[in-house]
């Protein structure tokens, strides 16, 4: 049976149609959701993926005021030497504005070799980067997204810095989203879940409870005597303070949980899949961690404590948000009348 040869312009033509069906499908999935932190951590292992790297980041924003921007946390295999604060781009610097009139990605060599680019010369050589390539939407520079070398150590075809152009096209679009977003849902004081999204999660979370049959946990928090906080050290002080408490809380509870701000100085989480045993270990965990905490202000040294009321979801009981909210502030006026500084269910 005489050998079939495929002509090379076929090859390449499946290949296209291949990359086309591939970034439909990363579309689909970098677009169905708008969890910013999800949607960045989809991005990078898709890069991943699609490249065969190990090594991956992206440099974004934190919000609008802001001029740099910063390593995001979500970065992959990078190994650090320095906190993460301190990895970041100013807009203003050459890279930045290159990107802007430029579409186009950087090999390593193409950024040592130009005097222009002198920030990023110890960067590269630090982090390992091989490739960068541009986020931008709307004719502007939202992020940037660096790589490691690939796993095979062969150096970016044109064909895959094509399609990483195209994949941070998609992706710029799907993190301007997830940004508006975040700004209509997130307190820009504490950067919790405002009140409204608080609400809308809390009954959605136990519609899923009830229907699954799964335990759902609430916490309602409020900072002990926080008007004598700001009467003594004024109100900027407390605000510094309440970004703190906030920061605490968001650090203690997991990534499926939905930390807010409940109104002043009052905080709330919704624990989904979580039984009374548990949310009351998270509860003492956040309680002690306010307490042991020192706040470094400009008047000195600060400390506060806080109370949590602890409510476990009950589906013939709480047939509102509303009803399954005041129980756990039942427990959370236990706490205060019991000596503050307490945990109580």
């Amino acid at each position: 049976m005489p050998e079939i040869h495929i002509p090379i312009e076929m090859e390449n033509y499946e290949k296209k149609i291949y990359d086309l069906q591939q970034l439909i499908e990363i579309s689909k999935g970098l677009n169905s959701t708008l969890d910013f932190n999800l949607l960045i951590e989809a991005v990078l292992l898709t890069i991943m993926g699609q490249m065969h790297v190990y090594k991956t980041g992206i440099f974004l924003y934190k919000d609008m005021e802001d001029p740099h921007l910063y390593l995001h946390s979500n970065y992959k295999g990078f190994d650090l030497t320095a906190p993460l604060e301190s990895y970041y781009l100013h807009e203003d610097e050459a890279l930045v504005a290159y990107f802007f009139e430029e579409n186009r990605c950087l090999l390593r060599q193409d950024i040592v070799t130009q005097s222009e680019f002198s920030s990023w010369h110890s960067m590269t050589s630090v982090f390992g980067i091989e490739l960068v390539v541009p986020l931008r939407a709307k004719g502007r520079v939202v992020g940037i997204i660096i790589l490691g070398e690939k796993l095979s150590h062969d150096l970016f075809t044109e064909e895959e810095k094509e399609f990483l152009l195209t994949l941070a096209a998609i992706a710029a679009i799907a993190v301007e989203n997830a940004r508006l977003y975040e700004l209509a849902t997130v307190d820009m004081m504490t950067r919790l879940r405002i009140h409204h999204f608080f609400q809308t999660r809390l009954k959605e979370e136990r519609e899923r409870a009830k229907r699954q049959h799964l335990p759902l946990a609430l916490l309602l928090t409020d900072i002990d005597h926080f008007k004598k906080v700001n009467d003594t050290y004024g109100h900027q002080t407390g605000d510094l303070i309440l970004k703190e408490v906030a920061r605490l809380l968001a650090h203690t509870v997991r990534n499926v949980d939905i930390a807010a701000r409940y109104g002043g100085e009052e905080f709330a989480a919704i624990l989904p899949d979580t039984g009374l045993p548990e949310a009351l270990l998270v509860a003492e965990r956040i309680r002690y961690s306010v307490e042991q905490h020192i706040f470094v202000t400009p008047q000195g040294e600060v400390r506060v404590t806080l109370c949590v009321g602890v409510a476990i979801y009950q589906p013939d009981h709480d047939k509102t948000n509303k009803e399954f909210i005041e129980r756990a502030d039942q427990a959370l006026y236990r706490a205060k009348k019991n000596g503050r500084n307490l945990v109580e269910a």
